[in-house]
């Protein structure tokens, strides 16, 4: 296994999450909304922060670039946390209008984004970071236990 091919499984499974709290959301389920909502922030928190605090880091030092690709993931990133903070705000006012609304618009950036990841930057990171894998899935499980 690689970065790119762990990481892109961790894409994945946040979206089963996202769907699930996104389903029960459509449905005015919003006991399970919330729930599955939780679910998908704590898990989109650990590979943004597994990103921003660990692999973009060593990418950057590896190749020296600060600029360019890293800068861009942090910075979708921070738009896609504000939209995780009005979806909060639907669920909590039961809105599932505005909820709805809000997740689209983060559905096509999150597809926009792990595109970019997948076929791009992750990539990239398999070429520059050459420690074992295993490394980084010690810091993703280490991760999990904070």
């Amino acid at each position: 296994m690689n970065i790119k091919q762990f990481m892109a499984q961790d894409h994945r499974d946040c979206d089963l999450l996202f769907s699930r709290a996104e389903n029960a959301a459509a449905k005015e389920d919003w006991a399970t909304a919330s729930q599955a909502f939780n679910e998908f922030i704590r898990a989109m928190e650990r590979h943004l922060g597994i990103e921003e605090q660990e692999l973009f880091p060593a990418f950057e030092e590896a190749t020296g670039v600060q600029t360019g690709p890293t800068e861009m993931m942090r910075m979708e990133h921070d738009q896609m946390r504000g939209l995780f903070a009005e979806m909060k705000i639907a669920i909590e006012q039961k809105s599932s209008e505005d909820y709805l609304g809000t997740a689209d618009t983060l559905l096509i950036m999150m597809q926009q984004h792990n595109m970019k990841e997948e076929q791009m930057l992750y990539n990239m990171m398999d070429q520059h970071l050459t420690d074992d894998f295993s490394h980084w899935q010690k810091k993703y499980d280490d991760w999990e236990e904070n």
